[in-house]
């Protein structure tokens, strides 16, 4: 670790000392004829001996701007603003700062906007930035994601989500056609970074234009893509290939076609490597687009796969990923009024895990040691219809179709030593299916009075299997098992059917310029049945059925809500108020045991929003909302369901809804001028009449239930981000905080579980056209756990450095490292490990081929940590990761 941290101190210290290095700073006023700022104006200075772009700035509400340049160097110094004649300067920089105002004045006739606009590296017009990639990129880049790490107020995570002055992007376009419904991690890692002109940042987005001056649209952000090509019609893309030792292999052909009718976009990912293109994770969060309907209606009522739980990634490594991937998007436009667009999404991966864990059980006072070895198959698929119909600016008429289909099966040997020890073979398959329509009309009757309807209607299928063969009996006063077997093979099917219906509109009266008035009116129906059976295998392959109710679950479940609201919107001086009350009637009915369980609730709930508006791209959001929660059938079912082979789930079919308060408060500032961008949440949330997991635990085996409990749950979250670009280095920071107060009841007995976690990460990165490129940065995170008064606390650093650089004209170096330090406040638990990759590559000028190394996992690292807690154990795992390995690659560029 002191390595690492001496490292770190000389990186520091350089990047002191060039940021420190001898730059001019010209800086001034920006006027119109009549004295007065004008705000967001662009200005650049351009060496006149190498022609290339030195600096740029934008102007601040007051006019003010600012630009750092090269001593001793003649530049010209250009302003431009929409509507004005540009001005232009030649200036002799010395070595010391200049101040130089400038007057434009107003044009007779508007230039093509087009051209200003896109001279410049950011051009900022109403609601829309405008980056120029070429002023930010170094040409090491390879995908869209490293561009757009480059330019300021934009972050792009490891998972490919996008930020944009702190919010998540939701749409990304490419040259105005949705690219896979507009999937930003599907854009960041695929889209060529040599294809990029121009990146479009549309803040307050809105899908439905009629709807843009109603809607609270804050929190919405696309991006649009603009191709680099001036051709009507035209294909680009890549196709790579590559080999490695102990028979690694890949192949990543990605074919894209534009033209203004019609787009397709083919991805495909053949590889042995551990690159997963598409997760498990990726396949849950992928809704195809389908926006939420009841997402604003204070209910929160979901039919989610509940599935089997099976093994997760960590940082997307595994011992071992085989993994296909092909998915194809298309967009036609007929006419200016219809268009169509889809996609299909296949995936294919074989994984293997393996993975050592201690479990420290709270209330039972036991320690389980656990070596699993986990070999996991999934293929998932998607398919997606869309059609988008819009006669006039009045009428448009939306319809979607979204199939989800998947096949998974996991078998996994796991050795349990606990207070005895188990030999554990479980087996788990699933093969969901479901098909989300979605129909969608917005009419505006004239310039006062609009009208939206928007249904939704899910019909979805699961079937998961679970089978578990032991040494030990489990459960022996639940489960009959025949206990003069060779071993216990214990079986679990589970069938549910979902059919759901969502339906709302809205009717917006405009009552000025600048206050609406909204009513709306919508229904959630939904019919589950779940049907669920606990059998055992026998030496001769029979099987031992069980007639116990307890082990077996024939459940009908009914929910529904009529719902009715009122919102009012006022933008009053810098304030935009949006306060509103929704009320509901729910029934809910549960059929099981040839009985029926039946609530019936009326409910009122509030919901306000404020939104204070300090300056251009500077804001404070206050929202509260209250939102009644209410289960899906497994939750009702109450025969026993196992979780897994330590773990029984009983449903409570008295089960009733909770009620959650959750107060928000963000913080937005972004400033064109310093190229400053700052955010901060905070967020607090208490849950009344909560669900709460009652659970009975004896040495390592639990049996838990849900119940409402009248003990209320506490949750306060806070994060921080600070970014700023000096010059040609970007600084960030970000702090996150979390603190929860969760009551749970272990052994009938009341406990308190209390976590606080922190996370801290600084970084400071280059942004050289002409000159290598570093980023170097620091992650701290602290955990600390209370469960019942056991208190734990697991701390993890990781120091992390990226290098990238031209050199010899045609060649390319990229590495990254990343360190780790990982222990326990006791240190019981201490591990140091890190990963090295580093990849050159070699492409001659205007040629087409491109040839590299990749290399990955230099330091051959076998293994990572993770700790983990709920209510009734703490977990801290050892997980298996890919060894090093060497890949040979060739890429051809179209």
């Amino acid at each position: 670790m002191y390595l690492m941290e001496k490292i770190l101190i000389g990186f520091l210290i350089f990047f002191s000392l060039f940021a420190s290095a001898q730059k001019i700073t010209i800086e001034g006023v920006v006027t119109d004829s009549l004295g007065s700022a004008l705000e967001m104006a662009n200005v650049v200075a351009i060496n006149i001996e190498t022609k290339g772009l030195d600096g740029f700035g934008i102007t601040n509400p007051e006019g003010k701007y600012k630009i750092n340049v090269k001593a001793n160097t003649m530049y010209n110094l250009r302003f431009s603003y929409l509507g004005f004649e540009p001005k232009e300067y030649t200036i002799s920089v010395a070595e010391s700062d200049i101040q130089k105002n400038t007057i434009l004045v107003e044009q007779a006739e508007n230039l093509d906007e087009v051209e200003v606009v896109y001279e410049m590296p950011v051009t900022v017009k109403g609601d829309t930035i405008v980056y120029n990639t070429d002023s930010f990129v170094s040409g090491t880049e390879k995908k869209l994601e490293d561009v757009l790490s480059k330019l300021p107020g934009v972050e792009v995570s490891d998972e490919g989500e996008i930020e944009v002055e702190g919010k998540t992007v939701t749409k990304v376009m490419v040259n105005g056609k949705d690219f896979f419904d507009g999937d930003s991690k599907l854009a960041a890692k695929n889209i060529p970074a040599n294809a990029l002109d121009k990146i479009e940042v549309l803040r307050n987005y809105s899908e439905v234009s009629q709807l843009r001056g109603v809607t609270n649209n804050e929190d919405n952000v696309a991006l649009n893509i603009k191709l680099k090509t001036g051709k009507e019609k035209f294909w680009f893309g890549e196709i790579t290939g590559g080999v490695g030792l102990d028979d690694r292999y890949l192949a990543h052909p990605k074919l894209f076609f534009y033209s203004p009718k019609y787009s397709i976009n083919i991805l495909t990912d053949v590889n042995n490597i551990g690159e997963l293109a598409f997760t498990n994770r990726d396949y849950r969060r992928f809704t195809g687009g389908f926006r939420t309907r009841t997402g604003n209606t204070g209910t929160s009522f979901s039919v989610g796969e509940g599935g089997l739980g099976l093994s997760q990634l960590q940082n997307n490594k595994a011992k071992e990923i085989n993994a296909r991937f092909g998915a194809i998007n298309f967009s036609y436009s007929p006419n200016k009024i219809l268009g169509l667009s889809g996609f299909a999404i296949y995936s294919y991966s074989n994984t293997l895990l393996e993975t050592s864990a201690k479990r420290s059980y709270i209330s039972s006072n036991e320690e389980e040691i656990t070596t699993t070895n986990t070999d996991q198959t999934s293929n998932l698929g998607l398919l997606k219809f869309s059609a988008s119909y819009k006669p006039s600016e009045n009428l448009q008429v939306e319809y979607d179709i979204l199939s989800k289909f998947s096949g998974s099966e996991e078998n996994v040997d796991n050795l349990s030593i606990a207070d005895v020890t188990d030999q554990i073979t479980e087996n788990k398959e699933q093969t969901p299916t479901s098909v989300n329509q979605n129909a969608n009309v917005y009419y505006t009757l004239n310039e006062d009075n609009i009208l939206a309807f928007e249904g939704q209607y899910l019909i979805q299928t699961e079937d998961p299997f679970y089978n578990a063969i032991r040494e030990v009996q489990p459960f022996v006063n639940i489960l009959p098992l025949d206990d003069t077997q060779s071993n216990f093979d214990i079986n679990q099917e589970r069938k549910v059917k979902t059919n759901k219906l969502d339906f709302k509109a809205d009717y917006y009266y405009v009552t000025g310029a600048k206050s609406n008035i909204n009513f709306t009116l919508g229904v959630t129906q939904s019919s589950q049945d779940f049907d669920s059976r606990i059998f055992q295998i026998l030496d001769d392959e029979s099987k031992l059925s069980f007639a116990d109710n307890d082990l077996n679950n024939r459940v009908n479940f009914k929910f529904s809500d009529i719902f009715l609201g009122f919102h009012y919107k006022l933008i009053a001086g810098n304030f935009t108020i949006n306060p509103g009350i929704i009320a509901h009637n729910y029934q809910a009915k549960n059929e099981q045991l040839g009985t029926k369980v039946s609530n019936e609730l009326v409910n009122v709930v509030p919901d306000l929003f404020i939104n204070y508006k300090l300056k251009e791209s500077e804001n404070i959001r206050f929202n509260y909302t209250v939102t009644r929660n209410f289960s899906d059938i497994e939750k009702f079912a109450n025969a026993y369901v196992f979780s897994n082979y330590n773990s029984l789930y009983q449903g409570n079919r008295d089960l009733e809804s909770a009620l959650y308060h959750n107060v928000s408060l963000n913080f937005f500032s972004f400033s064109m001028f310093n190229m400053q961008n700052i955010f901060a949440r905070l967020n607090y949330s208490k849950r009344i009449d909560a669900f709460k997991n009652n659970s009975s635990i004896v040495g390592i085996n639990q049996v838990t239930s849900t119940i409402n409990s009248n003990l209320e749950d506490e949750v306060l979250s806070g994060s921080a981000n600070y970014q700023r670009t000096f010059g040609k280095i970007k600084v960030s920071a970000r702090a996150s905080l979390s603190y929860s107060s969760l009551n749970n009841i272990i052994n009938n007995n009341p406990s308190i579980s209390e976590s606080l976690t922190q996370s801290y990460k600084g970084s400071l990165a280059t942004s050289f056209k002409n000159a290598p490129n570093l980023e170097l940065g620091y992650n701290y995170a602290i955990n600390n756990y209370d469960n019942g008064g056991n208190e734990t606390t697991f701390y993890t650093s990781t120091p992390f450095i990226e290098f990238n650089a031209s050199f010899l004209k045609n060649f390319i170096f990229k590495s990254d490292f990343n360190y780790y330090k990982y222990n326990d406040a006791e240190n019981t638990v201490e591990n140091e490990y890190g990963f090295l990759n580093a990849d050159v590559s070699y492409q001659k000028k205007d040629s087409k081929w491109e040839y590299s190394i990749q290399l990955t996992n230099l330091l051959n690292n076998t293994e990572l940590n993770q700790d983990t807690f709920n209510e009734l154990f703490y977990r801290t795992s050892t997980y298996i990761v890919q060894p090093r390995y060497a890949m040979f690659k060739v890429t051809y560029n179209l």
